[in-house]
């Protein structure tokens, strides 16, 4: 009955992680999730009132399906005032949730006889979205020792006449590893030879780096932007996850297509929270600052109590708000690894087989959370593995 490419769609283990975590705490249990990939903080005031002034103000209608001018203009602005690049507007698409952007990429330019490229360990819709639009979903590795950066002599060599997309993601979830700038641009040339092969480069994570650095967009490198696609959103950088808003930006060959599947798919996105985008844009960036450096904060903490317990190694994270600790001189698998310590410590985190195969010497902890919920939960892992 149902269709073939069906069996290939994945789910993330971070939501079945909450829901067995929810279960626990419904029973009386403590939990500290470090598991969900969420910040804890609260929308801004000023981008909620925002919201709340365009539905007091009649803003209840559809609206273009590629977004508000306005809003598409203050994108604009943006990514001259953060990055200091050139955008058209009219090669944005405004789109409920970043997924929506990987979708529509995956769903434009994979079909059977057709590789896709993704990160391992990576996000899991990369692979899910892959093969469920019937192409190869054909990984590539992001190495430890390269703080999770890839290589690019080893994607290259995987690419072939068939390779349609390649999915890079900088600053990483699940490893928080930012891809090396060399890397980046031997890659970059590389692809020179492939000119079917298009890009997806996820930088949702855009606006959370840390020590300083800046990011690097792919925008930057005019030899791509006939075949680029930027994936960015709301939801990170200020807090706004449960918004869900994202947006793309698109070759002027493909912009016009992923339109028309956001009016087959969606229509548009909800007129108010494109109003509190707009705030977000264009309101005081304090808070992004702030959150940024909280993150910060917690990964020294983290990075450093990871590194003096035995058996387990921790590469720096350099952006997100993620850990991957190597945990493979423990003895056991990561799901193990995971199941205790949410049932016997109360600690909820994700196997890293939960973002691809070669995950499986690892387990990501999530640092958004606070200081003190972190530290006792590393209190915990320290205790047990002490004991272990």
């Amino acid at each position: 009955m149902l269709a073939h490419n069906s069996r290939f769609l994945e789910t993330e283990s971070a939501f079945d992680v909450l829901a067995r975590a929810q279960t626990l705490i419904s029973k009386g249990q403590r939990i500290i999730n470090l598991g969900i990939g969420q910040p804890d903080f609260k929308t801004s005031p000023h981008i909620v009132e925002a919201a709340v002034e365009a539905l007091q103000n009649g803003h209840h209608g559809y609206t273009p399906a590629p977004g508000l001018p306005d809003l598409k203009d203050s994108l604009v602005d943006y990514y001259k005032r953060h990055f200091n690049q050139t955008v058209d507007a009219a090669n944005i698409l405004v789109v409920p949730g970043g997924k929506v952007t990987m979708a529509f990429a995956m769903m434009l330019l994979g079909e059977g006889g057709r590789d896709i490229l993704y990160p391992d360990p990576g996000f899991p819709i990369y692979r899910s979205m892959a093969a469920y639009s019937g192409a190869r979903a054909v990984p590539y590795a992001v190495h430890e020792n390269l703080g999770f950066s890839f290589k690019a002599s080893e994607i290259l060599s995987k690419v072939t006449a068939n390779t349609r997309l390649i999915i890079l993601n900088s600053p990483g979830n699940p490893t928080g590893g930012s891809n090396l700038e060399a890397e980046v641009r031997e890659l970059v040339a590389g692809l020179e030879r492939f000119p079917e092969c298009a890009v997806l480069s996820d930088e949702i994570y855009s606006r959370l780096h840390f020590d300083g650095a800046q990011h690097q967009t792919l925008l930057q490198f005019e030899a791509l932007r006939d075949r680029l696609i930027v994936l960015d959103g709301w939801s990170k950088t200020y807090a706004m996850t449960g918004w869900r808003l994202g947006w793309g930006i698109w070759p002027s060959s493909m912009i016009g297509l992923a339109t028309k599947l956001a009016i087959n798919i969606h229509s548009c996105v909800n007129a108010p929270a494109q109003f509190a985008a707009q705030a977000a844009l264009n309101g005081p960036q304090d808070a992004v600052d702030e959150m940024r450096q909280a993150f910060q904060d917690r990964r020294d903490l983290v990075h450093a109590r990871l590194n003096a317990m035995p058996g387990i190694s921790a590469a720096k994270p350099k952006g997100a708000f993620y850990a991957f600790p190597n945990i493979s001189a423990l003895g056991l698998s990561s799901a193990q690894v995971q199941d205790i310590w949410l049932e016997d410590l109360g600690v909820a985190a994700i196997a890293g087989t939960s973002f691809g195969n070669a995950g499986q010497d690892y387990i990501r902890l999530s640092f958004a959370n606070s200081l003190d919920n972190i530290s006792e939960a590393l209190d915990l892992i320290e205790g047990w593995v002490s004991r272990l």
